[in-house]
């Protein structure tokens, strides 16, 4: 008799144990990939600094986080003569820079620690193939509007400083 009253139970409990929600944390999504990371719009205008390029003066927005780095000025149009912005690597390498997401082409300077700039290279707007500096102690890079470093006659050896000294007083003397 007590069969009788077990077996429904336990069929009832199979019922509805088939019909609960799955957990979410055990339905399978596939990892993001590396566009999901990707910033999906301009980032507002950053702080600036004056930076001095021999007589030329720039007032360069400071891209000094991971995420500022990344996205820099991806989505931005309308680039001006005396747009720039300046990346402070977070150690010398063989900086890497690529144009996704980016609609204007720019001008990008791979400078050492010493604030010499040693490489000017052009970056083609949209191009994802990354522009790789041929040397391995490139500390900041320098964007600015297409072509404004020679319209401006500045050209690998010129050095670089701020209102507040050299590149290296400015930004690494802290860390």
């Amino acid at each position: 008799m007590k069969l009788k009253f077990i077996f429904p139970a336990l069929l009832a409990v199979a019922i509805f144990a088939g019909c609960t929600k799955p957990d979410e944390s055990t339905t399978l999504n596939p990892p993001p990939s590396s566009d999901d990371l990707l910033p999906t719009h301009a980032q507002p205008k950053l702080p600036t600094m004056k930076i001095y390029l021999g007589a030329e003066m720039l007032d360069a927005e400071l891209a000094l986080t991971e995420q500022e780095e990344m996205t820099g000025m991806m989505f931005r149009t309308n680039i001006q003569e005396t747009d720039a912005m300046l990346f402070v690597l977070p150690e010398p390498q063989r900086a890497s820079f690529w144009m996704k997401n980016c609609p204007e082409s720019i001008s990008a300077a791979y400078i050492t620690t010493d604030g010499t700039i040693q490489e000017i290279h052009h970056l083609e707007q949209n191009d994802t193939n990354s522009v790789i500096a041929a040397r391995d102690d490139i500390r900041f890079v320098l964007e600015t509007k297409e072509g404004w470093f020679g319209r401006h006659h500045i050209k690998p050896g010129t050095v670089i400083t701020t209102e507040k000294g050299s590149l290296a007083d400015t930004f690494l003397r802290r860390q």
